[in-house]
């Protein structure tokens, strides 16, 4: 089975602010599969660090008010494409990010209020067919 991983759940340090989310129990369960990581954010040519964004009305805006929308779907784009050339079966993705967040993402105020909503490289899996399971649902 080939799974696409948020890169930031391995341990890449391709978050917002210049981290990583390691996530243990999603190197555990990746670790017999072939694993395709993807970092769409700096796939659609955003820096690391970067300037926080939260989706607003359906467009991504960072917090100085700045639209990174075309960045961010540029970079869900890419990602697809790797997916979709490496066939993976399904991916593992970080919650709540506004590229990445399956069933939450923050509600657009930066107050770090959470709404359900997915975040665009989520909705385009999911709009071609492929599972997007966060790290708690691995069960």
């Amino acid at each position: 089975m080939k799974i696409a991983v948020s890169a930031c759940l391995l341990g890449h340090n391709c978050k917002y602010n210049g981290t990583n989310n390691r996530n243990q129990a999603v190197i555990e369960y990746v670790a017999s599969h072939e694993v395709v990581p993807v970092c769409p954010e700096q796939l659609g040519g955003l820096p690391t660090p970067r300037v926080p964004a939260e989706i607003v009305n359906g467009v991504v805006m960072n917090a100085k008010g700045e639209c990174v929308d075309e960045e961010f779907r540029r970079g869900a784009h890419r990602a697809l494409d790797i997916t979709q050339r490496a066939g993976v079966d399904c991916a593992i993705l970080q919650p709540r990010s506004p590229s990445c967040g399956v069933h939450q993402v923050y509600d657009g105020s930066f107050s770090g209020t959470l709404i359900d909503g997915e975040g665009v490289f989520a909705a385009i899996l999911r709009e071609h067919g492929i599972q997007a399971l966060e790290p708690d649902e691995l069960a």
